[in-house]
């Protein structure tokens, strides 16, 4: 059994991987999202066998990720989930705009309760930083809700490292969650050291760079939805990214595991990235990504994944 890990310097203590809910609730607007039903029944697969950790966001949906999770959450003991959502999209008309102003992040925190059906949230995150508040101070308003008990643990995502360490110049921050993954490595450069230094949890989004290195596709495959448009899925450098996972395949075969959970496990051995929140449409793959943290990795295999995609 995996051993539970703490969210940076919070009491919060969860499974090395969680469930990544952004499928669940968004039918009406993305093709390709979960239906209601199925998307509660990965929900309830995750807290069935183990995982306590469910990621979702106000803009999942938006608002009715955190409503299917809460309708969830009422039939199991509170006290055995940990929650995290996130805020700072506003609607003003039909435009969308971000707002990290302590007020408005203390009425969203006050709105995703009211959704989840909870008195309080383990994790909450600033989901993107605006352009005018200070991010100390909108920080400080997840403080003051800290310590009123309504969340247990402050988050930042999509931050640069100047906005984190803004953020954190009271030490206040608990968790970043940024992009990082086989194919972009970005996070190396500044992020990952300061977080390991400051005793932050690492949580990347986008692992498996939606189903390229769980080694799904090939060169023939087609796709219709937003990989249409991403950079990754075209062209020579996608043809050189499926060559990537062809050789990942051969080490998760040589190991007798599957492809994603291999490339799930080298992302828990990196510093100060502790928890890992894939997605999943199918209570299948659920199980399938438990098994990451069970996989333990010689330093000649991390170093091989590492040179792979260097």
């Amino acid at each position: 059994m995996a051993t539970h890990v703490h969210l940076g310097k919070s009491d919060v203590s969860v499974h090395p991987v969680g469930l990544g809910t952004n499928a669940v609730g968004g039918h009406n607007i993305y093709p390709n999202m979960l239906d209601e039903e199925q998307g509660k029944e990965v929900v309830r697969t995750a807290l069935n066998n183990g995982m306590n950790l469910l990621d979702t966001a106000y803009i999942y949906g938006p608002e009715r990720s955190e409503e299917l999770i809460g309708e969830v959450m009422s039939e199991y003991p509170r006290e055995e989930i940990v929650l995290a959502t996130k805020g700072a999209h506003r609607f003003v008309g039909n435009d969308m705009v971000m707002d990290n102003s302590p007020a408005f992040l203390k009425q969203a925190v006050e709105e995703s309760l009211r959704r989840l059906k909870t008195d309080y949230i383990d994790l909450y995150y600033i989901h993107f930083p605006d352009e005018k508040t200070p991010k100390d101070e909108a920080v400080g308003a997840l403080k003051e809700l800290k310590d009123e008990g309504k969340i247990r643990s402050i988050g930042v995502s999509n931050f640069s490292i100047e906005q984190l360490k803004e953020a954190n110049k009271d030490g206040y921050v608990d968790v970043l969650q940024s992009e990082y993954n086989l194919l972009h490595r970005e996070a190396e450069q500044d992020l990952l050291p300061y977080t390991a230094e400051n005793n932050i949890t690492f949580i990347p989004y986008f692992p498996l760079v939606s189903g390229l290195l769980a080694g799904k596709y090939d060169e023939n495959t087609r796709f219709t939805d937003l990989r249409l448009k991403n950079p990754d899925f075209q062209g020579e450098r996608f043809k050189q990214n499926l060559a990537k996972v062809d050789e990942l395949k051969e080490m998760a075969k040589a190991k007798g595991e599957e492809v994603a959970d291999l490339v799930l496990a080298w992302y828990l051995t990196r510093p100060s990235l502790d928890v890992i929140i894939p997605g999943a449409k199918r209570p299948e793959q659920v199980k399938s990504n438990l098994r990451a943290a069970e996989i333990s990795l010689s330093e000649e295999e991390i170093k091989g994944i590492d040179q792979i995609f260097s």
